[in-house]
């Protein structure tokens, strides 16, 4: 079986590269860039399926613990997880894969975005980068502050795309970690602990929706109900917490 931390480090990895993708994408504008980022959303959608339930699985353990009577023994859950890393393994060593680290790579260090000079791209790419990385995380974590204000009100889908904005700003910001301490950046490292905090807690929520998602799945065959992933008081509670964590952010704004 596969080792989750490896696999853990590749999709942080994978996600900070996408999200470079994203951040710097004015520059970036060229031929080949939309099939790099078809690779990489192939690659990270294999990555995810095995990821998801390994971590579905780690909260059934804790859930049998709390919940003894509840427990579920049901060997589903291992068959399907040994096939998610089978379907990984071969992804990895499959010549798509070789193609996708080779054809990145190649690009990144020297496609054709990198050498046109008389575009918009160009002119972006000659301009210091404090001014467009200040002013593209302060539209960034605007926007994010503006979608976070119907927090409560929103349901899994709308917090899920809430929890990937936040955690597109947050590796945005590292990416200028440096340069923090310049004036044009005040606010950004201090942004980082609420970021992180409301990140920590749409996490949780995300992993609760694919974990019972998983159950209905993967149970559907049993004799008793797929066991409950969703709690209405954690829910409740940690969607509280990434409120709150939204509300200081927008007050040090």
């Amino acid at each position: 079986m596969g080792d989750p931390e490896a696999l853990h480090q590749m999709r942080i990895a994978l996600t900070r590269l996408r999200t470079a993708l994203s951040f710097f994408s004015p520059m970036l504008a060229d031929s080949k860039r939309e099939q790099v980022k078809r690779e990489l959303k192939w690659l990270n959608a294999h990555l995810g399926t095995v990821r998801d339930l390994d971590v579905a699985i780690e909260r059934l353990k804790a859930i049998n613990k709390q919940q003894p009577q509840a427990a579920s023994n049901d060997p589903s859950w291992d068959a399907q997880r040994a096939a998610n890393h089978r379907q990984l393994a071969q992804a990895l060593r499959s010549a798509r894969y070789r193609r996708l680290v080779d054809s990145t790579s190649r690009w990144i260090e020297g496609g054709p975005w990198s050498i046109e000079t008389g575009t918009q791209a160009g002119k972006l790419r000659a301009a210091a980068i404090e001014v467009y990385g200040s002013n593209k995380l302060a539209r960034w974590q605007e926007k994010l502050l503006k979608k976070s204000r119907r927090l409560l009100e929103m349901g899994p889908k709308k917090r899920h795309q809430l929890r990937l904005m936040n955690k597109k700003l947050n590796y945005s910001i590292g990416f200028f970690e440096d340069l923090l301490l310049d004036k044009k950046f005040s606010g950004q490292k201090a942004a980082l602990k609420y970021l992180r905090k409301a990140q920590k807690s749409l996490g949780q929520l995300n992993d609760d929706v694919q974990g019972q998602s998983l159950a209905v799945h993967l149970q559907r065959n049993a004799a008793s109900p797929p066991i409950q992933f969703l709690d209405r008081k954690r829910e409740k509670r940690l969607i509280r917490v990434a409120a709150a964590a939204y509300r200081k952010l927008a007050a040090q704004h």
